[in-house]
């Protein structure tokens, strides 16, 4: 059973509940002063507090996505699937694994689209990373077949996995429902973390020495799904979008290139590279590389581009709305911004649910498949 399975969750409020029901029952018969009385009143109370711990932590799990399967919970999903050369076509695509969307027609492909775990290798940046692709019902109905789509990359927050935007954050069937309601376009999405050099957060930029993750992003990946799928290469048939450090991410590789990407939208961004023992020495004492990945100092310092920016935050309940009120005053044309702002809203998968379908319908109004 799954990390994430119901069943897991259920059997642990049951653990809990017994224990706590055996404390209680047996506390009387071991109240003895007796050595043996009281390893069994310490094992009871620490295996009832333990059982307790585990259904809260599946109960957050469950909610928040936090970890998507137990290997990744203890830390040993670090290293790739290996994929052998690029694939068969050249284009440095490799599907992995087929799923189903998980919305009404989900197992005809033409009716509910698709998802496709990938392995992208990176050719510029010599990273290798896995995602998920969604692709909509047009991609497979008939007269659709020479038809190119607009496409989104879409990030995680750190340190979360690609799951979370399948199961958690529910791009793929918002993306499908608002399609089927006439209020967003077909689109390609691309999901994945922004963690492409596991378990270092490497906030989406070029390392000295180091992980490309920039290059990955900005570079390595629009071209190779523009290869393997039917999505053009110009910047105007190409977003991203993240929450979180994928929300900073996501503005970071927008502002940056807007030769690759014309939109970029960050849900409940921040603005300034972390520096933190999960990132490492990113810089190498490089200040121009460290203000460079400062967004704010990029507005002021930097040509802006032809590039549409969204970013989100709430009256009540995020930190990021200072910054978020001087970002958009910062910015100036050619460049556009726009704006999501909650009148409450934490730093949650509960807030970004509210903010992607408005995000995406966003998006897709300036991006053309063409």
């Amino acid at each position: 059973m799954g990390l994430t399975s119901r069943k897991v969750l259920a059997l642990a409020v049951l653990a809990a509940v017994f224990l706590f029901v055996a404390t209680i029952w047996l506390w009387p018969r071991l109240s003895r002063p007796t050595a043996r009385a009281v390893l069994g009143r310490i094992s009871l109370v620490l295996a009832t507090q333990v059982a307790i711990f585990a259904a809260v932590g599946l109960l957050a799990n469950q909610y928040f996505l936090f970890y998507g399967t137990w290997g990744d919970l203890f830390g040993k999903e670090q290293e790739l699937g290996t994929v052998v050369g690029a694939a068969a076509d050249g284009k440095h695509v490799a599907v992995m694994d087929t799923q189903r969307t998980g919305v009404p027609g989900g197992a005809r492909s033409a009716v509910a689209g698709e998802i496709q775990k990938i392995a992208v290798s990176g050719q510029s940046s010599g990273i290798d990373s896995t995602a998920y692709v969604y692709l909509p019902p047009e991609y497979f109905q008939k007269g659709f077949e020479n038809q190119s789509f607009p496409a989104a990359v879409v990030l995680t927050g750190y340190p979360g996995v690609a799951e979370n935007l399948i199961k958690g954050l529910n791009y793929p069937s918002t993306a499908w429902n608002l399609a089927k309601q006439g209020r967003m376009q077909p689109m390609i999405l691309v999901m994945l973390r922004p963690t492409v050099a596991p378990p270092r957060d490497t906030e989406c930029v070029d390392v000295p020495g180091g992980p490309k993750t920039e290059t990955f992003l900005a570079e390595d990946l629009p071209r190779a799904v523009s290869k393997a799928y039917r999505v053009k290469s110009a910047a105007r048939n190409w977003g991203i979008i993240g929450n979180s450090t994928g929300g900073y991410c996501a503005l970071k590789i927008a502002m940056h290139h807007p030769e690759r990407y014309s939109v970029g939208a960050g849900l409940s961004a921040y603005y300034k590279a972390a520096e933190d023992p999960t990132t490492g020495d990113l810089f190498h004492g490089d200040q121009g590389l460290r203000n460079r990945a400062d967004l704010l100092w990029s507005l002021d310092h930097l040509p802006q581009g032809n590039t549409s920016l969204l970013v989100t935050s709430s009256l009540k309940g995020e930190r990021n709305l200072r910054d978020t009120r001087t970002f958009m005053k910062k910015v100036k044309a050619p460049a556009k911004v726009s704006s999501i702002i909650l009148d409450n809203g934490a730093h949650n998968f509960n807030t970004w649910r509210r903010e992607i379908p408005p995000a995406l319908e966003w998006m897709s109004g300036r991006l053309s498949q063409y």
